[in-house]
């Protein structure tokens, strides 16, 4: 396994490489997710490469990127072990150089749920996939279903400036108790992981209620609000019933459908979600 962190490198270790190229763009402190994705991309793909960076961009002032947790070392051991080629790390000042300013807006399905709390942020993360694309020049790239507005984003950002790059979605990754894996999972307690299964339990309630045939998106929100509300302690950010590409909230489920929230659990800022369809 090659480790690069220049630009220059990186095309140079890519160009040596025959066949079909995957790519999982990752912000390091990897877990069981992102190593499902590189065994899907291992799977699908001749070669596989990783880029660890964690994008200032995507960062509003307010949030924990001084904080983000890093294990490097960890991370390429995890990464050699999973057969892959290379992996590109570059420094801040590799991707931004002096003097900087583009920045890709991907319009309306980057504006509510996160990207209405979380005011800049897809923009950073759509002009920093862009860039890792270019850069990387993969036949298909491996994001988690975990990230659901990102993973419309990137594949509406792909789709309008016809960037020759395959969007592989996978499933999300949960624990032995049920706990979407993310990285910022390393800063809860115990016994703010334990409560956090709520988020979970809510959204397999609403899948159980669909299923009877409640297809009422503010009856479904009601049922999830009602189950997070069991812990006083929890903050909502929000929870929405939405079509899962354009992210425009639904009256009623009909046909397919993206339930997802946003919790606080302490300090600590969940996502979760589901995909249900109305049979």
């Amino acid at each position: 396994m090659q480790i690069v962190s220049t630009i220059a490198a990186a095309r140079e270790t890519r160009a040596r490489l025959n066949g079909t190229l995957g790519f999982v763009p990752t912000m390091g402190f990897l877990h069981e997710g992102h190593l499902s994705l590189v065994r899907r991309a291992r799977k699908e793909c001749d070669a596989v490469a990783v880029s660890i960076f964690v994008n200032p961009t995507q960062f509003s002032p307010d949030e924990d990127l001084n904080r983000y947790p890093k294990a490097l070392e960890k991370d390429l051991a995890l990464l050699r072990e999973a057969g892959v080629s290379f992996v590109f790390t570059p420094d801040e000042s590799e991707i931004y150089p002096p003097g900087f300013a583009t920045s890709i807006d991907v319009g309306e399905v980057s504006k509510p749920l996160e990207g209405a709390i979380r005011p800049g942020h897809f923009s950073g993360v759509a002009t920093v996939v862009t860039k890792l694309f270019n850069i990387i020049q993969p036949a298909k790239a491996f994001f988690g279903q975990k990230d659901a507005q990102q993973c419309a984003v990137i594949k509406r950002l792909v789709a309008d400036l016809n960037i020759p790059v395959d969007i592989v979605i996978c499933d999300i990754v949960r624990n032995e108790k049920g706990l979407a894996l993310s990285s910022r999972n390393s800063y809860l307690t115990d016994s703010e992981q334990d409560r956090a299964l709520l988020l979970h339990e809510s959204l397999g309630k609403a899948q159980e209620h669909i299923a009877a045939g409640e297809w009422n998106a503010s009856s479904i929100k009601r049922l999830i609000g009602d189950i997070l509300s069991k812990d006083p302690e929890f903050s909502v950010d929000y929870i929405s019933v939405a079509d899962p590409y354009s992210l425009t909230e639904l009256d009623s489920v009909d046909g397919e459908a993206l339930i997802s929230l946003a919790v606080r659990v302490g300090n600590t800022r969940l996502l979760d979600n589901v995909l249900v369809r109305r049979k």
